[in-house]
C-alpha cells in the first residue's frame, strides 16, 4: 500500500510540475499573441513529438521528454548591421550569431514585417518574457495562500518550549550533556518552559525571528531578558550569551560564529491572508536567491560527494525527480497526520514554483532573465541617446550572446543530469 501511495504522490507531484511548466509557457504565449508576435510553436517537453495540432499559424503539442517546454516566437534576433545575414567577421562567436539569424530567417516572410519579436516596443518585450516566471510567481502565491488560509503554517512563538542545559556546537551530533560542557545562558539565567519572552536587552519582541536575530548579533555580550511568567513580568539575571558555531541562516549546511542562548520555541499553527503569504514569499525569495547564487558550487559538491561516496548534503539542491521523491516520502511518512501531509505536499509544490520563477529571472541567456536584460539595455540605450541628442541606437543584438546561452544551457543540462542521478542513487530524505 505504501508503494502505491508513494508512487501516486510522486507521479502526481511530477504531473503538477509539468502543468506549472505548461502554464509558464502560456505566460509567454498569451502576451505574445496579444501583441501580435508571430508564434509558430507551443510545446511542453523536449525531443521527439508525441502529439501536435495546428491552430492557425501555431503548432501546439507535447514532446517525449517531460522536462521543460518552449514557445517559439519568430524574430528573436535582429538582422546584422546593414541588414545583412552575415557580417564580414569570420570569428566563431560571430558565426554562431549569423548562423542563428540565417536559421531564423528561413521562417520569416515579407508578411511578417512588424510581427517579429525584436521589432516590438521594449515594454511589450518585457511583458512577454516576464510573463512565464510571473505565472510561476502567481501559482506559488495561490498555492501558498490556499495552505496558509485554509490550514495554516506552523510558526515559532515567543513561548519557551525547551531550555537546553549545555552548549553543543551545531556541527556536533545531538548528544547528552556532560559535566565538562558549559551551561547555556538560558539555563544560567533561569529561563523555564512556558515562559513568554517579552524583551531582549530592552528591545520589545514581536516574533521569534526577531529574537533569533538579536541573539545572533549579541555574540558574547551581556543579555537581559524579560519574560512573562504566571501572569507577571519577570526580569531574569543578566547573563552573557555564548559565541559559538551555529547553523548559517542562509546556508544551514555551514556554521558561523554567532550568539547563542539555548532556548527553543513553541510552534503553533497559524492561518493568514495575502499579506502574510507575501511576507513568507519575501523570506523564501531571499533564501532562494542565496541558493541560486551558490547553485554552481553546490552542484559541484553534489557531484563530488556522489563520486567519492560521501554523505550527501541534506540542504543541497535537488532535481524535479528529487522533489517528486520527496512528495512521495511526505505521503507515506508516519510522522505527519493526513492534513499535515497534504499541506506539506502543497507547500513543496508552491516553493518549487517560486524557485522556478526566480531561477528564470537570472539575467543570462537562454533564461527569460537574459531576454529581459537585453530589452532593458535596449530601452536604456535609447533613453541615453535621446538625452544626449543622438539618433536611435537600434535594437540590441542578443544573437551575439549565443555563446553565453550555449554555456549556460549546457551547464543547466549537465546540472540536471547530475542532480537526477544523485536523487536516484542517494536521495535526500526529509523523514528518517
Amino acid at each position: 500500500m505504501d508503494v502505491v501511495l508513494f508512487l501516486a504522490a510522486a507521479l502526481g507531484f511530477f504531473a503538477l510540475i509539468m502543468v506549472s511548466i505548461a502554464l509558464h509557457e502560456i505566460g509567454h504565449l498569451v502576451p505574445a499573441k496579444l501583441f501580435d508576435v508571430k508564434v509558430t510553436q507551443y510545446f511542453t517537453g523536449f525531443g521527439p513529438t508525441l502529439w501536435s495540432r495546428w491552430r492557425g499559424e501555431t503548432e501546439y503539442g507535447v514532446k517525449a521528454v517531460p522536462l521543460g517546454g518552449f514557445v517559439r516566437m519568430v524574430g528573436m534576433f535582429p538582422p546584422a548591421r546593414g541588414g545583412q545575414l552575415r557580417a564580414s567577421s569570420s570569428g566563431i562567436f560571430q558565426s554562431l550569431a549569423d548562423d542563428a539569424r540565417a536559421a531564423e530567417h528561413e521562417h520569416i516572410t515579407p508578411a511578417d514585417e512588424g510581427r517579429l519579436f525584436y521589432q516590438k516596443p521594449v515594454w511589450q518585450k518585457l511583458i512577454i518574457m516576464a510573463g512565464g516566471p510571473v505565472m510561476n510567481l502567481l501559482l506559488a502565491f495561490l498555492i501558498l495562500l490556499g495552505v496558509t488560509g485554509l490550514y495554516g503554517i506552523l510558526r515559532p512563538q515567543l513561548t519557551v518550549a525547551t531550555v537546553e542545559e549545555c552548549v553543543v556546537a551545531a556541527a556536533e551530533p545531538p548528544r547528552t550533556c556532560t559535566e565538562a560542557d558549559p551551561r547555556t545562558p538560558a539555563a544560567t539565567m533561569g529561563l523555564r518552559p512556558g515562559d513568554t519572552l517579552v524583551s531582549f536587552n530592552g528591545v520589545a519582541l514581536q516574533s521569534w525571528e526577531q529574537l533569533s536575530a538579536l541573539i545572533r548579533a549579541n555574540r558574547d555580550q551581556p543579555a537581559t531578558v524579560v519574560v512573562r511568567r504566571d501572569g507577571a513580568e519577570v526580569t531574569l539575571p543578566t547573563t552573557p550569551t555564548v559565541l559559538t558555531g551555529v547553523a548559517d541562516q542562509w546556508n544551514p549546511s555551514e556554521t558561523v560564529e554567532a550568539g547563542f542562548l539555548g532556548v527553543g520555541p513553541v510552534y503553533q499553527r497559524v492561518t493568514g491572508g495575502p499579506v502574510t503569504v507575501l511576507r513568507d514569499m519575501a523570506d523564501m525569495t531571499a533564501r532562494s536567491v542565496h541558493a541560486i547564487a551558490r547553485f554552481p558550487v553546490n552542484v559541484y559538491h553534489t557531484a563530488a560527494d556522489l563520486v567519492l561516496g560521501n554523505e550527501r548534503d541534506p540542504n543541497g539542491p535537488i532535481s524535479i525527480v528529487g522533489a517528486s521523491r520527496t512528495a512521495g516520502d511526505i505521503a507515506i511518512t508516519d510522522q505527519l497526520v493526513t492534513a499535515e501531509k497534504v499541506s506539506t505536499w502543497f507547500l513543496l509544490l508552491g516553493s518549487v514554483n517560486l524557485f522556478v520563477a526566480l531561477f528564470n529571472f537570472v539575467p543570462l541567456l537562454p533564461l527569460d532573465g537574459g531576454h529581459i536584460a537585453g530589452a532593458l539595455w535596449e530601452g536604456l540605450r535609447r533613453v541615453l541617446a535621446r538625452l544626449r541628442g543622438r539618433g536611435d541606437p537600434g535594437f540590441v543584438d542578443t544573437a551575439r550572446l549565443l555563446p553565453v546561452a550555449y554555456v549556460v544551457g549546457g551547464f543547466i543540462a549537465l546540472s540536471g543530469v547530475v542532480l537526477i542521478i544523485a536523487d536516484l542513487i542517494d536521495p535526500i530524505r526529509l523523514f528518517g
